[in-house]
């Protein structure tokens, strides 16, 4: 599907005419009509100030399968995987458009953690530790978890993970709405 046409998709599919994302947005309504019929290739810039006005990353507008053709089971080759910092993240699906339920094997290497500072962020985490130990810290507590423990808290709670074993940990997790 070209850009123009997904771009269409996505905003039809929240209920948006071109002339309310362009008021979100700044980008002139005849500038979104342009992208829609292929007439404009838009900066990256500039799709991105329409995507906030959806609003939808970039990663989820290049996902999205606008077939209608919704993908409900996922061999193992086909998690989406990435890094950050000595955690390994294998998510089920990539991420899509409309979707609420984000669910990773998150793998963390000796002393490896989420960052030196707590973040925080809208929605609910809850997940279960399936191999070694892992240090969490929720707003002003904190605890260390290993195998069969399990954890459930409100994201906006500032938080951080922290692998203490000396032989890495292993969290099976799911989170809404999805945080990347």
């Amino acid at each position: 599907m070209d850009l123009g046409a997904r771009l269409r998709f996505v905003r039809t599919a929240r209920s948006l005419s071109q002339r309310e994302l362009a008021k979100r947005t700044g980008v002139t309504n005849s500038t979104i009509s342009l992208i829609e019929s292929g007439d404009m290739n838009p900066s990256v810039g500039t799709l991105k100030r329409v995507l906030d006005g959806i609003p939808v990353t970039l990663g989820e507008f290049f996902s999205i399968a606008p077939d209608g053709g919704e993908k409900i089971f996922f061999r193992s080759d086909e998690l989406v995987t990435f890094e950050q910092g000595g955690v390994t993240f294998r998510q089920v699906g990539a991420p899509a458009f409309g979707r609420t339920l984000q669910i990773l094997n998150e793998n963390y290497a000796p002393g490896a953690d989420t960052g030196s500072s707590v973040y925080a962020h809208e929605g609910e985490e809850g997940g279960f530790i399936l191999r070694g130990r892992v240090e969490i810290t929720v707003g002003e507590r904190c605890e260390v978890l290993g195998p069969g423990d399990a954890y459930h808290f409100d994201s906006r709670q500032p938080h951080r993970f922290r692998c203490v074993s000396p032989d890495g940990c292993e969290i099976i997790s799911a989170c809404t709405p999805p945080t990347f």
